[in-house]
């Protein structure tokens, strides 16, 4: 048992509502424990220079921290810093995975994910939410006629893990990753794909064993959030 109560294979108690902005094309707020991330989508005609004139589509997203999503304040970040650029890289990749951009022609999702509240596994959690957002923006696109083929190709989740002491833990809260020794995060589609696999050694390098181990645990849980998504999906 964890200081929470948890299995060390136990997910967070994790919820995701739908449509909190009135005036986001589509918005998704993801509750995982006590880490809340609101993710929004901007649709917008037209497509980056470097992408003009293919006829392709083009999605982005962008990652900030609330000045008081932690204990203490964090000053605004008036441009992303190392961190944020590396994460919100991370969130668009993803995405991108269960897109095809020829399909969605020249416009642009813009996805926006807001931390307001940060205990751990923002940017597994951004990427969960970020997800059920994309599919309702472009449900309703398909809706309006403004898309006759589908481009979704399914659904991306993901989730961390971490040896904290001898165990191997899955989903992190602020605590646990604080002191684990191995963090770990993964993002995989719901046809059991990967599309990133994060990990790094705090301290002492980890096994094979161990890494098969955190996999394992990762693809239980992103299963289990895969589920919550579908939940919610048009």
């Amino acid at each position: 048992m964890r200081a929470d109560g948890r299995r060390p294979d136990q997910l967070r108690p994790t919820r995701i509502t739908l449509d909190v902005q009135k005036f986001a094309d589509a918005s998704a707020l993801i509750d995982c424990g006590d880490t809340r991330v609101l993710c929004a989508v901007s649709v917008e005609e037209g497509v980056p220079p470097f992408l003009a004139g293919r006829g392709s589509g083009w999605l982005t997203a962008e990652y900030r921290m609330l000045p008081r999503a932690t204990t203490t304040r964090n000053a605004r970040e008036t441009r992303p810093r190392g961190r944020t650029q590396e994460i919100q890289r991370l969130i668009g990749r993803a995405l991108r995975a269960v897109v095809d951009l020829q399909l969605l022609g020249e416009r642009t999702l813009l996805v926006d994910c807001d931390v307001l509240q940060a205990d751990g596994g923002t940017r597994v959690a951004s990427i969960t939410g970020a997800c059920v957002a994309v599919h309702h923006a472009v449900h309703r696109l398909r809706a309006k006629g403004l898309l006759q083929t589908d481009p979704l190709g399914g659904t991306v989740a993901a989730v961390s893990a971490g040896l904290v002491g001898d165990a191997a833990l899955l989903d992190l809260c602020y605590e646990e990753d604080r002191s684990a020794e191995v963090d770990l995060n993964v993002a995989m589609t719901d046809r059991g794909a990967f599309v990133e696999v994060q990990g790094t050694a705090e301290g002492a390098p980890f096994t094979r064993g161990q890494l098969d181990a955190l996999l394992d645990l990762t693809a239980g849980g992103i299963r289990e959030l895969l589920q919550i998504q579908r939940a919610v999906l048009p």
